[in-house]
């Protein structure tokens, strides 16, 4: 069944439910209202008719052939019946004529007993006010069956204007529940084409509420995995790329060597050249093999306290002979106020720092600039060069994987760093200095502690 069905048999079984119950309830309201007006109504006729007895006599009584005259009740409908007896309980005086009381009663007013019924409230059938006068006893009685009939005509009204109302309200909620279900429909749709991958088709659903949350987050989502989707696509390329150009040479110089075109030094440099790209493709692979590690394993991280200021000066220390071997000066500047802590994998956040270092030492001139302070609550790092700084078109793209500047290498150091960072908690952004040259800010959250 569909879910616009469901949710309208759901409400029409409720509505059902809910008005059901208001009719039995309003059904013994009004009963219980009618009946005990009915009996206020009595005491207030008995009273009266005690007082006026109270001022006659026995001689001036209606013969019991004659009827009693008896104000009018606030409900037309409803026959108010009077009986007086003597002190030894025998038929005086009535307000009907004597050959109606059986059809009143349904036995005969002389039958004491009946009488006794009523007085003691025994008879359900009549709604009974009882007074004592000088004379003897007064009773008055009003079927039930009349107030019920005045109860059962205001309730079929009101079931009438209940069953046109609820009739409304089903017509009412047929139509808000398409104008819900139909934004659902309609996700279900585009939601069909995220499975069959076809995200540049995706459109974005305009609804209210969490349903137009669930439709951005989807539209979102569509858009994120068309972009995996191209970065999937773009990453096997270049890598097919990246992984093809030492192969051709590796199997090129092979083949010479064996068909013995290579000979004398020319065999030794082939070799060479071998080993080279061969240690090229391996730290290729290795890096692939990381980044895929970074992506998809929880517990390759390893968090502790790391102390920010010795992690730098170990990867100066590790970058040390390739600034001697460039000729280039590497200024640092910390902040000694406060203790630079933060939580993080140590070994793998100094590969991360090492690569962006080395890839500061290929484009600076003379000079590398480290500086790390405490600012705001955040640990901050920035690794900036004197050299001719990052191209704008670049500069979006520069920690996406196989993305190589003018002197790059395999294009995945940044983005292996990226990886780190983010996976540390950090974020790592890239620019260009005003007076020339780029500048990469690397920040964390501080784990502030002090060392007594």
């Amino acid at each position: 069944m569909k879910l616009v069905h469901q949710i309208n048999l759901a409400f029409g079984i409720a509505l059902v439910l809910m008005l059901s119950v208001t009719a039995v309830v309003i059904h013994h309201v009004l009963l219980d209202h009618f009946m005990g007006a009915q009996k206020e109504e009595l005491k207030t006729m008995s009273v009266a008719m005690t007082a006026t007895l109270s001022q006659g006599s026995m001689s001036q009584m209606i013969p019991l052939d004659k009827t009693i005259s008896l104000p009018a009740t606030i409900y037309p409908a409803t026959s108010v019946e009077a009986i007086l007896t003597d002190k030894t309980g025998m038929v005086v005086s009535t307000s009907v004529p004597m050959d109606n009381i059986e059809i009143i009663l349904g036995t005969s007013m002389t039958d004491i007993s009946s009488l006794q019924n009523i007085w003691d409230g025994t008879d359900k059938r009549f709604i009974t006010e009882v007074k004592a006068t000088p004379q003897g006893t007064l009773t008055l009685l009003t079927p039930v069956s009349k107030v019920r009939a005045i109860e059962e005509a205001l309730l079929k009204r009101l079931l009438i204007v209940f069953f046109v109302a609820g009739v409304l309200m089903f017509l009412f909620s047929l139509f808000i529940t398409k104008k819900l279900i139909q934004p659902l429909m309609s996700l279900r749709i585009e939601l069909k084409k995220v499975k069959e991958r076809h995200f540049s088709d995706v459109k974005l659903i305009k609804a209210g509420g969490e349903i137009g949350s669930v439709a951005q987050s989807v539209y979102d989502m569509a858009g994120e995995l068309k972009r995996f989707n191209h970065v999937q696509k773009q990453f096997f390329q270049n890598a097919s790329h990246e992984l093809k150009t030492p192969l051709m040479s590796i199997s090129g110089y092979a083949e010479g060597i064996k068909d013995g075109i290579f000979e004398g030094d020319s065999v030794h440099k082939g070799l060479d050249i071998i080993m080279s790209e061969s240690a090229r493709l391996k730290n290729l692979v290795t890096e692939m093999t990381l980044l895929a590690k970074l992506d998809s394993e929880e517990d390759i991280f390893k968090t502790t306290e790391v102390c920010l200021k010795d992690l730098l000066i170990e990867t100066i220390e590790r970058m040390n002979p390739l600034l001697v071997k460039k000729g280039l000066n590497l200024h640092t500047t910390y902040d000694d106020h406060q203790p630079l802590m933060i939580r993080a994998d140590r070994d793998k956040l100094l590969q991360a720092l090492i690569n962006v270092v080395s890839n500061a030492t290929r484009y600076a001139n003379q000079h590398i600039y480290i500086h790390a302070a405490l600012k705001d609550g955040r640990v901050e790092i920035s690794i900036s060069d004197d050299g001719p700084g990052i191209s704008e078109d670049l500069l979006p793209y520069l920690f996406h994987r196989f993305v190589k500047g003018k002197d790059g290498e395999s294009g995945l150091g940044l983005a292996i760093s990226r990886a780190i960072i983010e996976r540390c908690e950090g974020l790592i952004t890239a620019g260009n200095r005003p007076e020339g040259g780029a500048v990469i800010s690397i920040g964390f959250h501080s784990s502030h502690r002090s060392n007594s």
